[in-house]
This record gives C-alpha cells, sequence and structure tokens, in this order.
C-alpha cells in the first residue's frame, strides 16, 4: 500500500473508478481518522461510537462512489460532508424510532398490593385460570423486588419517564440532567435487569 503514499486524492479516486481496489482501501484507511473525528461529534441513544464510525464508513464510501471532480470543491470537503450527512441521518432516524411508547407497561412504583390499580388492570385483562393468575401476579411482584433491589432511585425515575413514553430529551429536562446521563441511566437499568431475566 506504500505505493500509493504519494498519490492524491483524484488519483485515487481514478484508480478506484478503474476497478482498483487496493487504491479503495488506501484511500478508506487514509480517510478513518476523518470519520473517527466526525462520530464522536454525536451521540447514538443505544449504540456507540463504533456504530457511528461504521455509519461514517458508509458516508466515505459513498462519498467515492459519487464525487465529481468537475465540482469545484475538493474531494476531502465532499467526503466530510457526506460522513457527516450519513452519521447525523442515523442518530436521527434512530431517535425517531427510539423514543416512541412502548405498548405495554406497568408502573414501577404502585404499591404491590393486590388492590393496586394498575397490576390488577393488567391482570384482569387475561382469561388465565386462577392458578395461572396466581403465578402472573407472583411473577410480577418479583420482577418488582428486582426493580427494587436493584436500581438506584435516579434509575428508577429515569425508568419510569421512559415507559411513560418520555424520550431522553424530556427525561432530561425534568431530572435536570443532561441527554447523555440519561442514556447511560437507561443502559445501567437494561444490565441490571438483564442480569435476572
Amino acid at each position: 500500500m506504500k505505493k500509493y503514499d504519494q498519490c492524491l486524492d483524484q488519483e485515487l479516486l481514478i484508480k478506484i473508478r478503474s476497478g482498483d481496489d487496493e487504491a479503495m482501501e488506501y484511500l478508506m484507511e487514509k480517510y478513518r481518522g476523518l470519520v473517527r473525528t466526525e462520530a464522536r461529534k454525536f451521540f447514538l441513544t443505544g449504540g456507540d461510537e463504533e456504530d457511528l464510525i461504521q455509519e461514517g464508513m458508509i458516508g466515505l464510501f459513498k462519498a467515492v462512489r459519487s464525487y465529481q471532480e468537475e465540482r469545484d470543491a475538493a474531494f476531502s470537503t465532499f467526503a466530510t460532508i457526506c460522513v457527516r450527512r450519513q452519521i447525523y441521518s442515523t442518530v436521527t432516524a434512530s431517535n425517531r424510532k427510539k423514543h416512541g411508547p412502548l405498548n405495554n407497561y406497568i408502573s414501577i412504583f404502585g404499591s404491590f398490593t393486590e388492590e393496586n390499580g394498575k397490576l390488577n388492570e393488567v391482570l384482569e385483562d387475561s382469561l388465565e385460570n386462577p392458578e395461572e393468575l396466581l403465578l402472573r401476579k407472583e411473577k410480577i411482584r418479583n420482577y418488582y423486588d428486582i426493580i427494587n433491589e436493584k436500581l438506584s432511585d435516579y434509575e428508577k425515575q429515569v425508568m419510569e419517564h421512559y415507559l411513560n413514553g418520555d424520550d431522553y430529551t424530556q427525561i432530561a429536562k425534568k431530572l435536570g440532567r443532561t441527554d447523555k446521563s440519561i442514556d447511560n441511566a437507561i443502559q445501567r437499568i437494561r444490565r441490571k435487569l438483564n442480569q435476572d431475566s
């Protein structure tokens, strides 16, 4: 790959268009640092930096395929725009899907008595026999116990707002925290609850 060290981007693009896979590999590697830099500027809910880097590399690939020399922009400028757009589109799409309210949920902060309205609403809709109903109530109580035992008060607050359909930004405003803090809390909640499921 050292044979490409002296090549300008325009020369590499010509080689790539003539089918030189090594030139493509070299150019992608050359711009990996740019992709990393752009990825660090964004935050992907439920994802990590590597996910954003992969999206950025897709944007870079698109830039290679669609760059036109006759335009008055250097390839590096065009590549930066394509990478940024790809990452931004991914983050935006992720946020739209991620924050829709859940279809079914149970309040995690009611009392755990049988008089608890929300608990009974969930259970009364079922056509289960009394034994299945009792087992289901017990399972729900156990889940509440796990929540109370494993989660901090802050995590319980975040979870309640999340289950009520609030997105990360809304939760952050209500609790006086950052979006990143809310995302971290939700990741911890998932990790803690998945240990017992």
